[in-house]
């Protein structure tokens, strides 16, 4: 198998045997003349040596003969040679629709054989994945070696919501102010500005979480990528591995923030200056309008780079190249990978839901609101207990939904690769995967 990337193709090499009537010690000239068949023993031509018949079996049929036949006897047939036309021997039932090997079907290249399957030394197999693939191993993942994936999921869901929370309890609860988005009498100004508190707070809040995800993404890709060598890995271990690309890591999230940040701005700016001038209901449509392209713009652009971490982090690359590299595996594949990534994202969601609703209902219940904390959560005036509470349940909810995101997202990239690199190759050597590659037919 050569040492390159790509599909091996069906076959085998041609033999290095020879054929009849070369150089060798078994050619009829080397032969005494006591040895020649009986029906070449009579008289020859002077000055000719033995001749054999022109009419000979095939090569692969050959057998030197054992001795005179006699009369009358038939001679045994001569044994099947290799190829499409025989009939698979039986497995160990024994009936007609048994193939013999455990897929079902013989070896590829002789009888009625198929694609041998393709290994599977971890959670996926080593091959283009499907849909369903890739959230099983990204849950299997997570089912096999809990122990270090929920560690980190925890450490780094703690972290963030830490963080979160001291946010919102020191400086969202002074300065953000939305209860004109609920009064109907409120001038346009007073929406302007509730509006552009919300925005702020939100946006805030997905900074910070999107920092989270990005860097569980990072530690979980060393897990994910021994997982699909059936390899397992200490948090120590992942660590280690991780540290060295963390501030590069940190430069790519503050890059693709800066972009997304810097695309909204293009798209709100000619609103805001429309609106600057008078034209109130103008300037609020155009604004309106200028935020929906760019966050369109948005979205297409940073799915383009969704790949970018684990290429940082695995291929140990520097920012800008692990950008290209991710633009370089998405190409051709857009939607899939966007309604691959939606699909995950909702999951999440649901499941980070499920969690975070009832902690939410415990948050008010024990912050004394009377249910003005689950109505109002973003007008800013949430009290400390409500935000401890719901805190805890926003880290239980991201401790499970960190994996199944990070790992959906090492998963498309090793997937990528194995339809553009051929890496499923490169994956089974590491695994010590014995002759794969060499009689596997190819995608």
């Amino acid at each position: 198998m050569n040492d390159t990337p790509g599909w091996a193709s069906p076959g085998s090499a041609p033999s290095d045997g020879q054929e009849p009537g070369t150089s060798g010690p078994d050619r009829p000239a080397d032969r005494p003349e006591s040895e020649q068949p009986a029906d070449q023993s009579g008289p020859q031509p002077q000055g000719s040596g033995p001749k054999w018949s022109k009419e000979q079996p095939p090569p692969a049929q050959w057998s030197a003969p054992t001795g005179p036949t006699a009369p009358g006897q038939t001679p045994p047939p001569p044994p099947p040679g290799p190829g499409w036309g025989n009939h698979p021997p039986a497995g160990p039932g024994g009936g007609p629709g048994d193939y013999g090997g455990p897929g079902g079907y013989s070896s590829w290249g002789g009888g009625w054989g198929g694609p041998p399957p393709a290994a599977k030394p971890g959670v996926i197999p080593l091959r283009p994945l499907g849909v369903g693939e890739i959230l099983d191993g990204a849950v299997s993942t997570m089912r096999a070696y809990w122990r270090t994936v929920l560690g980190i999921a925890l450490t780094v869901a703690v972290l963030t919501e830490i963080v979160i929370v001291l946010l919102q309890g020191f400086f969202l609860n002074d300065r953000i102010d939305t209860d004109a988005l609920e009064d109907p009498s409120a001038t346009f100004s007073e929406l302007s500005r509730a509006m552009g508190d919300a925005m702020l707070s939100l946006g805030a809040i997905s900074v910070i979480s999107l920092i989270g995800t990005v860097v569980a993404t990072a530690l979980l890709t060393t897990v994910t990528s021994r997982a699909v060598l059936g390899k397992s890995v200490t948090i120590g271990e992942a660590w280690s591995d991780a540290r060295p690309q963390l501030a590069r890591l940190f430069g790519l999230i503050f890059l693709l923030v800066l972009i997304a940040f810097g695309i909204v701005a293009v798209g709100v700016l000619p609103g805001v200056l429309v609106a600057a001038t008078g034209a109130g209901e103008a300037g609020a449509a155009l604004t309106a309008l200028g935020s929906l392209c760019a966050l369109v713009v948005a979205v297409w652009l940073l799915l383009r780079f969704s790949l970018a971490s684990p290429a940082l982090m695995l291929e140990k690359q520097g920012i800008v190249k692990s950008m290209s590299r991710s633009v370089k595996l998405v190409r051709g594949s857009w939607w899939r990978i966007f309604g691959i990534q939606l699909l995950a994202m909702l999951i999440a969601s649901i499941l980070a839901s499920i969690i975070a609703i009832p902690f939410a209902f415990l948050a008010d219940a024990f912050g004394g609101s009377g249910g003005s904390g689950l109505l109002d959560s973003g007008s800013g005036d949430l009290s400390w207990t409500y935000l401890v509470v719901s805190g805890i349940g926003s880290v239980i909810g991201s401790m499970i939904t960190f994996p199944i995101s990070a790992g959906v997202t090492v998963l498309l990239y090793i997937d990528q690769r194995i339809r553009r690199e051929a890496l499923d190759l490169e994956l089974a050597r590491a695994a010590g995967v014995q002759g794969y590659g060499s009689d596997t037919p190819g995608s």
